[in-house]
């Protein structure tokens, strides 16, 4: 194979790995537009289903159903956020520095292939030079044989003159000498052609086809090195992208059941007191309706009593009919513990809002005293406004804790009295709710609901000693315990049935949380009642 052949077959091959490189650059471009557009979808979904609302401000925050969602959607997120890491190494060094390295390699084949071009141009003019002399070369000898031979024609031709002769032979030697420096002009142009030739093949093309043998050698290693930068962006990632894998893990085994159930019983507790027993009307007799509140047998002085159509009786609440709600600022539209929960809810909100415009109000003091004493800084009176509104700040927030304060008393004291309201009616009494303790004092209870303003008006307290009776004929309190329990904070029972219990004191457990916090133990020194199931470690035999 020729030189010539040689250096196309470079030419076709280095341009190739170019292309090849090009290629690649092209598709790791397109990768991270992938990438980009994979990192933006996912950002948009996770977007579209996370809370709308703030989670203090949304009850379904509280679940661990909704909490552990949430917490996949934001790793989830975070996963979008290393396909953008990965798209954006992959664009920075992958995409521009190859390009760039591109470019350069184009640059340098350029300019050895124009290198090899002039050596090759060189060759081919030198090798027109010897062409050229060979040919004055070969026709300078024609002419000066042909010349020899016309001067020894004219001096065998008895007919030619002298002069003609010597012409002749003049003519003939001149060419003759010509021819010999066309023979020495060719020798030399030969010899130059040769020596040219011999670099050409054994010095500079060598050199060219090393120096593009170096340069695509190094243009393979650098797009080499670019397939591994590939797996390197995605290898750094994998670290985090496992820890969200590990997080969308851990949130699905943090959902708690039991832990809801227990989050929907004190979002949605109503306080309410139970319902007692369905009244039983004899239509058989004449007389208009003799309704008894105990389907067990009549009030306690023998005598029923008579009643009109038109008499109202208790609601039955569950089953009640819902009227349209009109809403008050002491939440009075809502059950009992509700409006508890909400009033409190409310006075924390303002007894923040009061902090905060006390602290502003100090604050502004002690600018004020800075600008008195340094007047430079500022002028005190410019303070007077803000100080101004403050004080009127505070004055109304202090006036509306005291109104939250006295609806949160009075909403407290409906839960309490609709819990004595269930004691009164039940032997074993219900467990209490969380926010009330339970009441030992059927009696007091029963009487509480009598006084409560907010409850419509009962006819079981006429039945309670029946009902009372018949609770201790047939069903025994235990006597013995179910289990045992350790406290794990001071608890002080200040309330009626509640005892108090220290940190750490092991206590017998007599009856288990009915579902609303409040667990019956007894002590070992003596003495029953309730204490909060939160504050206990319990351990049933």
């Amino acid at each position: 194979m020729c030189s010539g052949d040689q250096f196309e077959v470079l030419e076709r091959h280095t341009q190739w790995g170019l292309d090849l490189l090009d290629r690649y650059v092209k598709f790791v471009k397109e990768r991270t537009e992938v990438e980009q557009a994979y990192a933006k979808q996912l950002r948009s979904l996770v977007k579209k289903y996370l809370p709308k609302r703030p989670a203090k401000d949304d009850p379904e925050s509280k679940f661990s159903q909704q909490q552990s969602f949430v917490q996949i959607l934001q790793e989830v997120n975070d996963f979008a956020g290393q396909r953008e890491l990965v798209a954006e190494n992959l664009s920075v060094r992958v995409c521009l520095e190859l390009t760039k390295y591109s470019q350069e390699m184009k640059q340098e084949r350029k300019m050895h292939f124009q290198e090899g071009r002039r050596a090759q141009q060189q060759l081919e003019n030198g090798f027109k030079q010897l062409e050229n002399s060979k040919r004055k070369f070969e026709r300078d000898c024609r002419e000066a044989e042909k010349a020899a031979q016309t001067a020894e024609r004219l001096d065998q031709d008895i007919n030619a003159t002298k002069a003609d002769v010597e012409k002749a032979k003049q003519q003939a030697h001149l060419r003759s000498h010509m021819a010999e420096e066309s023979k020495n002009e060719y020798a030399a142009q030969l010899q130059r052609f040769n020596r040219d030739q011999a670099h050409f093949y054994f010095s500079q093309m060598p050199q060219i086809f090393d120096k593009l043998q170096d340069m695509d050698e190094r243009r393979a290693t650098r797009l080499g090195a670019g397939y591994g930068l590939l797996s390197e962006a995605e290898l750094e990632v994998v670290p985090i992208i496992a820890k969200c894998l590990e997080g969308m893990k851990v949130a699905a085994n943090a959902v708690d059941p039991k832990n809801d159930s227990q989050v929907l019983i004190e979002l949605h507790k109503s306080g309410f007191a139970r319902p007692g027993d369905v009244e039983f009307e004899d239509f058989s007799q004449p007389m208009n309706r003799a309704p008894s509140d105990s389907s067990l047998g009549t009030p306690s002085d023998g005598r029923p009593e008579l009643r009109g159509p038109g008499r109202s009786r208790t609601k039955r609440w569950p089953f009640g009919k819902k009227n349209k709600t009109v809403v008050t600022e002491d939440f009075s539209h809502l059950p009992p513990e509700q409006q508890r929960k909400r009033l409190q809810q409310q006075l924390e909100e303002r007894s923040r809002e009061l902090q905060k415009e006390v602290d502003q109000r100090e604050a502004l003091k002690k600018m004020k005293d800075v600008y008195e004493k340094t007047p430079q800084m500022g002028d005190p009176a410019s303070l007077e406004p803000q100080i101004t509104e403050t004080l009127s700040n505070i004055e109304r927030l202090k006036l509306e804790v005291q109104k939250y304060e006295a609806w949160l008393a009075e909403a407290e004291s409906r839960v309490l009295s609709n819990r004595g309201d269930s004691l009164s009616r039940h032997a074993r009494p219900p467990a209490p709710p969380t926010s009330a303790p339970p009441d030992s004092s059927s009696n007091s209870a029963s009487q509480d609901t009598k006084e409560s303003s907010e409850e419509p008006p009962s006819e079981e307290s006429q039945d309670t000693p029946i009902y009372t009776e018949f609770d201790e004929d047939f069903e025994e309190e235990p006597t013995s315990p179910i289990g045992h329990c350790v406290a794990i904070y001071h608890f002080e029972g200040s309330s009626e049935g509640t005892i108090s219990m220290a940190e750490g004191e092991d206590l017998s457990l007599m009856e288990e949380d009915k579902g609303d916090g409040w667990t019956r133990v007894r002590r070992k020194e003596g003495g029953e009642g309730y204490v909060p199931t939160s504050y206990l470690r319990v351990t049933l035999n």
